[in-house]
């Protein structure tokens, strides 16, 4: 099993940045890829971003790219999202993900652990 608690959300105003964190307890050793997804009201879950265990690979939706950084510390068994130039569309539920299986991706069906999210909220 492994546990995720994301931290970092928050209401930021059209233009800001923000910086989530997740933290990863129990068997995370057997913790491949990591992912971000985002829900917003009334919408599916989607996918935002994902990196590989060595955080050497990462790939992001096309909405985010060029914009969100993904990064992993594994010492710290961490995974931040940094979010820059935040539009509101980007006003979300934002939840973290880790795999057991997958290196990388971006399906939610790839992804085992789910944290219970935390609230983004990009004023206009």
């Amino acid at each position: 099993q492994v546990q995720l608690v994301e931290s970092g959300g928050g209401l930021v105003q059209a233009g800001g940045s923000l910086r989530l964190s997740c933290a990863a307890s129990g068997r995370t050793s057997s913790t491949y890829a990591m992912g971000w997804f985002r829900q917003a009201p009334g919408k599916e879950r989607e996918f935002v971003a994902a990196i590989s265990r060595s955080g050497g690979s990462s790939t992001y939706a096309d909405s985010v790219r060029g914009r969100f950084t993904i990064t992993r510390d594994n010492a710290l068994n961490t995974l931040y999202l940094q979010m820059n130039s935040l539009k509101p569309e980007d006003t979300a539920v934002y939840y973290c993900s880790s795999s057991g299986k997958y290196e990388l991706g971006s399906r939610s069906y790839e992804y085992d652990y789910w944290g219970q999210g935390t609230q983004v909220t990009v004023s206009s």
